[in-house]
């Protein structure tokens, strides 16, 4: 694991024809619109994956 986790979510512009990424830790990076589309996608979807395991560590699954 040992990557720094942040909260703040990045900020987004678009630019002659590039989506510009400027994010915590010096992230600063400029994608193409097909790129930041596959990444857009590739983020929510381990988003919900995320999500969904910190659900699933608070809920008590020992039999009743």
């Amino acid at each position: 694991m040992g990557k720094e986790t942040y909260d703040k979510p990045s900020d987004v512009e678009s630019e002659d024809g590039r989506v510009i990424v400027d994010g915590p830790d010096g992230v600063d990076v400029a994608l193409t619109p097909e790129a930041a589309l596959e990444t857009g996608g590739r983020l929510i979807d381990k988003a919900a994956s995320a999500a969904g395991e910190r659900r699933s560590k608070k809920i008590d699954h020992r039999p009743k």
